[in-house]
C-alpha cells in the first residue's frame, strides 16, 4: 500500500521548509564528499508539493553556488559537533530553527542526546515526517521562550547549534538568548553561522523578503565580531572562521574555481563567519 503524502500549502511557515530541504538534496548531489544528507531526497518523496518552480532554477549557476554555500555550513557545523562529542561523548546535542534538517542525528554518537528545536508547526511537520527516534526528543517553542531550556540536559555537556537561523532575529533578542543559555549551560558551547550588514541587504531580497522582513535594521548581523559582540557577551569565549572556507579549502574538481573565488568574497567582503560561544565555567557533572 503506497504511503499517502504530507500536503503543504503555499504561503505557510510550513512552505519555508521547503527551499532549505531541496537545497539539502541538490548538496548531496553535487558536493558528495562534503555533504551527506541521504534522508533529504525521500523526505521530498515523501511531500505533496508542486517543486517545479525550484527544480527549473536549480541548474542555474548561483543556485549550485547556493547549494555549495549549504552544504559548507554543514559540513561547518557538523565539524564542530563531532569536537565537542570527542570531549563530551554523552553530551546533549541541540538544533535550533531545526526544519527537516537531520545534522544531529547525522552526527550521533550512539551516546549523545538530541534534541530538536523549532515552532510547533515545524514540529508538527516534523513528527510526522522524520519520528523522533532513541535519545531524540523534538521540541515545538519559539526559541525565544527559554522555557525550553528546562527540557534540556546539559549535565554532560551541551552543544547548541543554529543554521541559517540567527539573521531573523532582532539583535536584541539574540543577545537574551545568547547571554541566558551561557548562564543556564556553563561548559556548553553555541555555533552558528553569522552575515555582516551588506550580506544581509542581499539576503532581504530573496530568502528574508519572503519572510515579511522589509528592512535588515535590527536583525543580528556582524561586522566585527571583536567589537559587535565582546561587548555585551561576557560569558563566553568568542572565536569564529571563516563560513566557506574555514574548514576546508575546497581545493576539489567538484568546486569549480570561480566558486572558490566566490567564497573568497563571501567570507572576506560579505563577513560570512562561523561564529563559536564557548560559555564559561565546568559542567556540573
Amino acid at each position: 500500500m503506497q504511503e499517502s503524502k504530507l500536503h503543504i500549502e503555499k504561503n505557510t511557515i510550513q512552505e519555508t521548509l521547503i527551499i532549505p530541504l531541496y537545497g539539502r538534496k541538490l548538496c548531496n548531489e553535487l558536493y558528495p564528499s562534503f555533504f551527506s544528507d541521504p534522508a533529504a531526497s525521500a523526505l521530498i518523496e515523501r511531500l505533496d508539493y508542486d517543486f517545479t518552480a525550484v527544480e527549473e532554477q536549480s541548474s542555474g549557476m548561483m543556485q549550485r553556488f547556493g547549494a555549495l554555500e549549504i552544504a559548507m555550513r554543514q559540513f561547518d557545523l557538523a565539524t564542530e559537533i563531532k569536537e565537542y562529542l570527542t570531549e563530551h561523548p554523552n553530551a546533549s546535542v541541540v538544533n535550533l530553527g531545526c526544519g527537516l534538517d537531520q545534522t544531529g542525528e547525522n552526527c550521533d554518537n550512539g551516546t549523545c542526546h538530541i534534541y530538536n528545536v523549532d515552532m510547533p508547526d515545524v514540529i508538527t511537520v516534523r513528527n510526522q515526517l522524520i519520528p523522533a527516534a532513541d535519545r531524540v526528543k523534538n521540541i515545538g517553542c519559539d526559541i525565544n521562550n527559554t522555557e525550553w531550556f528546562s527540557q534540556i540536559d546539559g549535565s554532560n555537556g551541551v552543544i547548541f547549534f543554529a543554521s541559517g537561523v540567527v539573521c531573523y532575529l532582532q539583535t536584541e533578542d539574540a543577545k537574551k538568548l545568547f547571554n541566558k543559555m551561557a548562564v543556564a549551560f556553563p561548559g556548553g558551547r553555541f555555533v552558528c553561522d553569522t552575515f555582516g550588514k551588506t550580506a544581509l541587504k542581499l539576503m532581504m531580497k530573496t530568502y528574508i523578503k519572503q519572510a515579511g522582513i522589509k528592512d535588515v535594521q535590527g536583525y543580528f548581523y556582524v561586522g566585527d565580531i571583536e567589537k559587535d559582540i565582546k561587548p555585551w557577551m561576557k560569558n563566553a569565549k568568542i572565536s569564529y572562521k571563516e563560513y566557506i572556507l574555514g574548514y576546508n579549502d575546497l581545493n576539489t574538481p567538484c568546486v569549480p574555481p570561480f566558486f572558490r573565488f566566490l567564497s573568497h568574497i563571501g567570507d572576506r567582503i560579505l563577513k560570512m563567519k562561523i561564529l563559536r560561544l564557548d560559555f564559561n565555567g565546568s559542567l556540573s557533572c
